[in-house]
C-alpha cells in the first residue's frame, strides 16, 4: 500500500518537474538517464573500491576460516573419544566447544556488521560523487532532470529511455576526471 502512495506520489512529483521546471531551463523538459550500478562498475574508483571490498571480505573469511578448522578439529575430537572419556572430562570437552562456538558466532557476526558497515559508508560516499558528476554532466547538457533507471536490486522507474538520453559514459568519463 505505501508503495502504491510512494510510486504515485513520484511520479506526481515527475510530472510537476516537468511543469513547472522547464520554464525556467534553457532547454524546455530535456531529461536524461543514468545506470548508476554501470558507473559503479566501470569508473576507476569504483573497480578499486569493489577491489578493497573484495580484498577486506577475504581477509575476514581467512581469520574466519581458521577459527572454523579448530571448531570442526574439537568437535572430531570430542566424537572420537566420547566412548572412552568420563562423563565430567565428557561435559568439559562440551562446553569448551560451546564456549569457542559462540566465541566464533560473534567473530562472524561482529565481521558481518563491520562489511556492511563499510559497505553503506563506501555507497554513501560514491553517491554524493556520482550525483556531482551528474549535476555537471546535466549542466553542461542543458537537462532539467536526471533519473536513474535502477535495476535488479532497487525500483525501476524508468521504464523506456531513448538511448540519445543515456548520460551513462558521459557520467562515467566526467566522475573519473573528478576522482582520479
Amino acid at each position: 500500500m505505501r508503495a502504491g502512495v510512494a510510486w504515485a506520489a513520484m511520479v506526481a512529483g515527475l510530472v510537476a518537474l516537468f511543469q513547472a521546471g522547464a520554464a525556467g531551463a534553457a532547454e524546455s523538459g530535456k531529461v536524461g538517464v543514468i545506470r548508476q550500478a554501470t558507473i559503479f562498475e566501470k569508473t576507476k574508483l569504483g573497480q578499486r573500491k569493489t577491489e578493497e571490498m573484495r580484498a577486506f571480505q577475504d581477509s575476514r573469511r581467512r581469520a574466519l576460516s581458521a577459527d572454523d578448522q579448530e571448531l570442526k578439529k574439537l568437535e572430531d575430537e570430542l566424537k572420537a573419544k566420547e566412548s572412552v572419556l568420563s562423563e565430567a572430562a565428557k561435559m568439559k570437552k562440551q562446553q569448551e566447544f560451546r564456549t569457542k562456538f559462540e566465541v566464533f558466532q560473534r567473530k562472524l557476526q561482529d565481521s558481518e556488521r563491520e562489511f556492511q558497515q563499510k559497505q553503506k559508508q563506501l555507497s554513501d560516499e560514491f553517491s554524493k560523487k556520482i550525483e556531482e558528476a551528474v549535476r555537471a554532466v546535466a549542466d553542461k547538457g542543458g537537462f532539467v532532470a536526471v533519473l536513474d533507471e535502477g535495476g535488479v536490486a532497487t525500483i525501476q522507474v524508468v521504464l523506456y529511455a531513448h538511448p540519445t538520453v543515456d548520460l551513462t559514459e558521459q557520467v562515467i568519463k566526467e566522475f573519473d576526471r573528478r576522482n582520479k
